[in-house]
């Protein structure tokens, strides 16, 4: 009796099987601290779809920078905005999160990634982003993609979206810049208190002194 063949256990953000060309699947990783993920990093990531055959998203772990949120919230948000955007866009390149430590160009090797992928928002992303492409691509021989972020989101930043959320007592203009899951997430760490946030809103009031 032939057997049936094993079933495939291994869980993929998208149904498209990635393209291959000429025996090479052309993978892109997307570096950051996503920290908390804003629309600007999904803009990014959607645009990545319809280059790559496959897009890496690699939260980093940084052990000497304390994070609003843990490397393990980090990913779980990002895979739940991405299976989203999955579903939405079931033909385009799929999506992998996960976490990493480590130089970034090491991971890259690790994953068989072709590019990384870097969003530009503005020329001051330009400056220091084309500096780091050409020393990722004359040390660690790993090209760099840019996208140009979508207008909406030119100065949006994770470091902006931590700021607001220490600053204000209404949340709710953060909506234009997060998906409303981080906006959840970002009311529960400050009624928590949490210390990233605590400093920055005791930056603010010191600034106000006198």
């Amino acid at each position: 009796m032939a057997r049936k063949p094993a079933r495939n256990t291994t869980r993929t953000l998208s149904s498209r099987t990635p393209r291959v060309h000429h025996g090479r699947s052309h993978i892109a990783i997307f570096p950051g601290s996503f920290d908390p993920v804003t629309n600007g990093h999904l803009d990014v990531i959607r645009r990545g779809r319809t280059l790559f055959d496959e897009i890496v998203v690699a939260v980093g772990r940084n052990p000497d920078k304390e994070m609003l949120f843990s490397l393990d919230e980090r990913v779980d948000l990002l895979r739940r905005l991405v299976a989203e955007m999955v579903r939405q866009s079931p033909k385009s390149a799929p999506v992998r999160v996960e976490g990493y430590s480590g130089l970034t160009v090491d991971y890259a090797r690790k994953v068989g990634a072709t590019a990384l992928l870097r969003g530009i928002r503005n020329l001051s992303d330009l400056q220091n982003e084309v500096q780091q492409a050409v020393t990722n691509r004359e040390i660690a021989g790993i090209e760099t993609a840019f996208v140009v972020a979508g207008q909406s989101f030119a100065y949006t930043s994770s470091s902006l979206i931590k700021q607001l959320t220490a600053m204000g007592s209404d949340l709710r203009p953060l909506e234009s810049m997060v998906p409303p899951i981080v906006v959840e997430a970002l009311k529960r760490k400050k009624h928590e208190g949490h210390p990233v946030l605590a400093r920055l809103a005791l930056v603010r009031d010191s600034g106000h002194e006198g």
